[in-house]
């Protein structure tokens, strides 16, 4: 979440016009976050969050408000879409797909997790997986290892020669990616610790998602793990990896496949980020309020799943 598209008052005030939702009383530019520009909206009937898609077409984003939506409606702490006087959640401002969704109490996680906020987020994903299976509609990820090939030849130029050669080994290991025989499904597929809102180390609610897809699960799950058990230090820490997992299988055990795959759907996740946030971080978009993320921290994740395999024993 940031601002690359700034919106005037005027534009606001029409726009929200479309909804009944109230008089606008305020509104601010959200600087988290790295696709999106996003404003949180206050009105005097509620708070929203406002979204302008800088990378979807118009098409394709009713596919992720559906996904949320169903969410929703399967008693998954989720943000819910707004829909507008003619029952549509998608409109356009600023020559933008734009969409107003409802705001949910909570914030998010800025430091290292708590094992009481893993285990709240394992117990959810794994009702997400298993809900999940009831969504009719389908979409192809669009940062799979196609995406990610595509990627590593634009940056390897520019890296250094040990982070080049890191790269390219790991593409190598990875080649068979596409192929494994893992269960799919419907997947958040960005489930950090700032799309996830608590009060303390109650969860009130996931957000952002606009990366969902048809995914490994088990793909889902390592997102989430690279990200939510890391401490101090930057790696992944085994009593944070111990509540996520234990809460995550309670809820849908892992197949013999999944197991046999972990490490490597965890060094594929790695990767994913590691090379966004390169991309991100050599080729710069401009805007108002915008976050760059560092790329070391998912290549310190990647080498610790390389040299250090986790394992699920006792989970």
């Amino acid at each position: 979440m940031s601002v690359y598209t700034e919106v005037g008052r005027d534009q606001l005030v029409a726009f929200l016009g479309d909804y009944a939702v109230g008089e606008l009383l305020s509104y601010e530019g959200i600087s988290d976050g790295i696709e999106n520009t996003n404003y949180f909206v206050t009105t005097d009937q509620g708070q929203f969050v406002l979204t302008l898609f800088e990378q979807h077409e118009f098409g394709e984003l009713a596919y992720f408000l559906d996904v949320m939506t169903f969410f929703y409606q399967h008693d998954i702490p989720s943000a819910h879409p707004a829909a507008d006087k003619n029952g549509d959640y998608l409109k356009t401002l600023c020559g933008k797909p734009a969409a107003l969704v409802l705001r949910l109490s909570g914030r998010g996680i800025n430091s290292v997790t708590t094992l009481a906020q893993c285990t709240a987020i394992g117990d959810v994903l794994g009702k997400m997986h298993n809900v999940g299976k009831e969504f009719q509609s389908r979409r192809p990820t669009q940062r799979g290892p196609e995406w990610r090939r595509e990627i590593a030849d634009v940056v390897l130029p520019l890296l250094g020669v040990e982070s080049a050669t890191i790269l390219k080994n790991e593409l190598a290991c990875q080649a068979g990616y596409q192929d494994l025989d893992l269960p799919t499904g419907v997947t958040h597929s960005d489930l950090f610790r700032d799309n996830a809102l608590f009060d303390g180390d109650e969860l009130k609610g996931i957000i952002d998602f606009y990366y969902a897809c048809d995914e490994y699960l088990l793909y889902d799950l390592a997102v989430m793990v690279n990200d939510w058990c890391v401490d101090e230090s930057g790696l992944i820490e085994q009593s944070r990896y111990q509540a996520l997992m234990t809460a995550y299988i309670k809820q849908r055990a892992l197949t013999e496949s999944e197991h046999a795959d972990w490490n490597l759907v965890l060094r594929a996740a790695a990767l994913r980020f590691w090379l966004s946030r390169l991309q991100d971080k050599l080729f710069p978009r401009e805007g108002e309020l915008t976050q760059i993320k560092d790329p070391a921290a998912f290549l310190k994740i990647l080498l610790q799943h390389r040299d250090t395999p986790l394992t699920l024993d006792g989970i």
